[in-house]
């Protein structure tokens, strides 16, 4: 009797994605379900996404990535999941390398890929971004996203993980604002992560990491190479940790001016 054929569920969430998800739409359509969260965005991709018959789109608001991911993951039907971000496509190699994974006989929990950046239609292939992996493809039985980040969340796996050998194309920059905007809003949300853990505002972090992120990507990871693409993609992640740090600073005052208000 033959095997019967494992089910797949592509998870996906959006804000404003017009530019990316038609994309990575496009590829996960060999999915048996495609599930897109939408954070209420206001550029026509929750209108794309209800009018595209094989997207299943729900409404619900952002509070950070994890709690949106994991209430995402909630709604697959199937145990198989691929969870992708909106910027991201499934080559062909790596769509048929998904389907062989999923109807292998494998006792692996989940699979880490790795991936291409593209800076607009260009691969970018250093500035720290060259051994960058991810999760992307698990069992929903087998895994959950830890509650302890809210940025760059964490999966939490239980079994043991694989990695995939063909590369998931990450399109990560389609011009300097929005680049810019995205490294931005990483930086706020890193804050309120370290203003919850009471990690406490230092002006020395706020001048040296930055700094050291940028050495560390544009010399010693590289980015020199790239060009003026790694010079601007290593600039703007090192502005998103000075962000990190001009908001931990001012999170910490609130704090404390709510503080001295509510004291007798």
């Amino acid at each position: 009797m033959p095997k019967e054929r494992q089910k797949l569920s592509a998870l996906i969430i959006t804000y404003n994605e017009m530019g990316y998800i038609e994309r990575c739409i496009e590829s996960v359509e060999f999915a048996d379900e495609i599930i897109v969260v939408d954070s209420y965005s206001t550029d026509g991709t929750y209108e794309y996404l209800e009018n595209h018959p094989k997207v299943k789109v729900i409404q619900h608001p952002f509070s950070n990535f994890t709690h949106q991911k994991s209430f995402t993951l909630k709604q697959a039907s199937n145990d198989w999941v691929l969870f992708l971000d909106a910027d991201e496509v499934v080559p062909e190699q790596l769509k048929k390398e998904i389907i062989d994974t999923v109807n292998s006989d494998t006792d692996l929990a989940a699979f880490w890929f790795y991936r291409k950046f593209m800076f607009t239609d260009r691969p970018l292939h250093f500035s720290g971004w060259q051994t960058d992996k991810n999760y992307r493809l698990f069992r929903k039985s087998k895994a959950r996203f830890s509650d302890k980040k809210i940025v760059h969340e964490t999966l939490v796996v239980d079994g043991s993980s694989g990695i995939l050998n063909e590369k998931l194309i990450h399109y990560c920059y389609k011009n300097y604002d929005d680049y810019k905007a995205k490294m931005l809003k990483y930086g706020r949300l890193k804050a309120k992560e370290d203003f919850y853990r009471e990690n406490r505002y230092n002006v020395l972090s706020q001048i040296f990491k930055p700094l050291w992120k940028f050495v560390n990507h544009y010399l010693i990871r590289l980015g020199i190479l790239d060009g003026k693409k790694g010079i601007i993609i290593c600039y703007l992640n090192a502005l998103s940790d000075f962000e990190r740090y001009r908001e931990l600073k001012k999170l910490e005052k609130k704090n404390e001016l709510a503080y001295y208000l509510v004291m007798p």
